[in-house]
């Protein structure tokens, strides 16, 4: 997408450091340029409404707010969110947490998900998130699409056949351990690129450094490769 400041454009469109505000008569659209990896799932969902060869990209008013939010809520990174303000409802936290391990790819989070830094400190509190498993992103711990340049490659396999009942509800807190893996605290679903829901849990430590024989778990690599949150070059497949 374009990343000029639209507000040369439009000047009823507001800029902020982390975000574009698109406003509409009955939603407002929010676009964090840095989540983004171009997934286009908003172009194939509403092109009248998101068109990446406008200036601006987004107009909100091109759609009724319930096609526009729904479309939003398809956006599997959180670069998108939306304000409803005519009333409608707004996005709701999901009933359960749902950790997604795509093909060569990111994983896909989505529920009550709050990433927190090494010392405990909240980010942020997202429903749909992309974190790095490949080590390259210079945006760590979320993807910005350098596993394809990095030539990342991990089918999205998941060795464990872990099930019964879990009990639903409660975030999940998924810590970037300095120069670490991704630990994730509360109750949450694992599923597998081929769509099984692999593993059922409440912890777990998760490669982010692209090195690990056992994906997507960590197994102490991070530290034998000399993994570091700052350098985006530290990536092996």
């Amino acid at each position: 997408m374009s990343n000029q400041d639209y507000s040369v454009f439009d000047p009823n469109l507001k800029v902020q450091p982390d975000r574009t505000i698109f406003p509409g008569e009955n939603i407002e659209v929010w676009y964090n340029r840095q989540l983004c990896i171009h997934a286009a799932e908003c172009g194939r969902g509403l092109k009248e409404v998101f068109n990446a060869k406008k200036d601006p990209w987004i107009d909100p008013d091109k759609a009724n707010a319930d096609q526009v939010a729904k479309v939003v809520m398809r956006c599997p990174t959180g670069a998108l969110n939306f304000k409803r303000t005519d009333g409608g409802p707004q996005e709701p936290i999901p009933e359960s947490n749902t950790v997604v391990v795509s093909p060569d790819g990111p994983f896909y989070m989505r529920g009550e998900i709050i990433i927190q830094d090494a010392a405990g400190k909240e980010e942020s509190v997202q429903t749909r998130l992309a974190l790095c498993r490949c080590g390259a992103s210079a945006n760590k711990p979320y993807c910005d699409g350098a596993h394809e340049k990095a030539g990342f490659r991990d089918a999205g396999p998941v060795n464990s056949d872990g099930g019964g009942n879990l009990e639903q509800g409660g975030p999940l807190r998924v810590t970037a351990l300095k120069d670490g893996p991704l630990q994730c605290s509360g109750a949450f679903t694992m599923r597998a690129a081929s769509g099984r829901d692999a593993l059922q849990g409440t912890s777990a430590y998760l490669c982010r450094c692209g090195g690990s024989a056992n994906k997507p778990f960590c197994d102490g690599a991070h530290a034998i490769i000399g993994f570091r949150d700052n350098n985006p070059e530290s990536i092996r497949n």
